[in-house]
């Protein structure tokens, strides 16, 4: 029982991106391959990347759907494996490399997630694609470690608000910087130490007066405007995490010299275009190490607002303005 677009015409609601805008369409409902389960979508979030790839300035991975959307939450609705971990019917939550706005989508059946009980579907849909992001670049990538000084740029985004939770959890001193001070108010209630809004303040002379010693790790999703700011700021052997370019991708000026000068390192990181065994294994360490958290609430999901599917043009309207604390959720119907 698909629906009566999947029961009559084996057809889905889905979003396309057309001349730079959403549009709601229709698209068949997907083949469920070997080892992988049909998922009925109940709701999915908007991310940055959704927005670049409308645009045309992200264009999905190879062999992936031209569906946006990065991740959901939803009930399995047809499994095709004969030794699944699944029932029909599980309440269950994904990133994926495309084809969240939608009704549905066919995710390899060992990327699944359970929703923690007594989670609603908006929360659900708030977790896969930012927490997910946060856990690998703090622990994965940054090898964050007790005692720390950890600079979060965007910190009032999804993985933000994400990464200052899980920072201070492992024991880190943390900084962000934000645009408002309502999110100056929001980072310090997730545990932030320092909170800056950089649009009163010059963060990084804040923080190397508040911190001489520097920081020992930095998430940044700005990129080439934020570069001499952050060997600024960065202690000797710090570690700089890129995970995004909001600010630009030139840089003009002696980075290499910076960089010799603090044994900085630099590594850059997306989490879409990899493998399916690296996804895989990354959903087993988060659900092993940040699930149990979330769904015992010492960690908490941070949803700005829920609208719906047709509301996605206006939705992703409301992510770029940068107005938003946590994340934009889509109810799929």
């Amino acid at each position: 029982d698909r629906s009566t677009w999947g029961r009559t015409f084996g057809m889905m609601r889905c979003v396309l991106a057309q001349g730079g805008k959403c549009v709601l369409t229709t698209a068949p409902i997907p083949e469920v391959a070997a080892n992988h389960c049909l998922v009925k979508i109940k709701a999915t979030a908007v991310n940055r990347a959704d927005t670049l790839q409308r645009k045309g300035l992200y264009p999905p991975p190879p062999n992936t759907t031209d569906i946006l959307g990065l991740e959901m939450a939803g009930t399995v609705h047809e499994i095709n494996s004969s030794s699944s971990p699944w029932k029909i019917g599980d309440r269950v939550m994904a990133i994926l490399p495309g084809g969240g706005y939608a009704q549905y989508v066919s995710v390899h059946q060992n990327m699944l997630m359970p929703v923690p009980p007594g989670m609603n579907w908006e929360e659900a849909a708030a977790i896969p694609e930012v927490w997910m992001t946060a856990f690998q670049l703090l622990h994965v990538i940054g090898n964050v470690r007790s005692g720390e000084v950890v600079l979060i740029h965007a910190g009032a985004s999804g993985v933000g608000t994400a990464a200052t939770q899980l920072a201070a959890k492992a024991g880190a001193t943390v900084i962000v910087t934000v645009g408002s001070d309502e999110k100056v108010a929001k980072a310090k209630e997730l545990g932030a130490t320092t909170a800056i809004n950089y649009k009163s303040e010059q963060w990084a002379a804040v923080i190397q007066k508040e911190y001489p010693s520097g920081v020992n790790l930095i998430l940044d999703c700005v990129g080439a405007s934020y570069w001499q700011s952050n060997c600024d700021c960065l202690a000797m052997d710090g570690r700089w995490v890129v995970y995004g370019s909001m600010g630009g991708t030139k840089i003009d000026g002696n980075l290499l010299g910076h960089l010799l000068r603090k044994r900085i390192t630099i590594v850059g990181s997306t989490l879409r275009a990899r493998s399916v065994s690296y996804k895989i294994d990354l959903t087993e360490k988060f659900c092993a190490n940040v699930l149990p958290l979330l769904a015992s609430n010492t960690f908490s999901t941070v949803v700005d607002r829920v609208m719906s599917l047709e509301q996605v043009q206006e939705a992703h309207d409301i992510v770029e303005s940068n107005q938003t604390i946590g994340k934009v959720i889509l109810t799929v119907e």
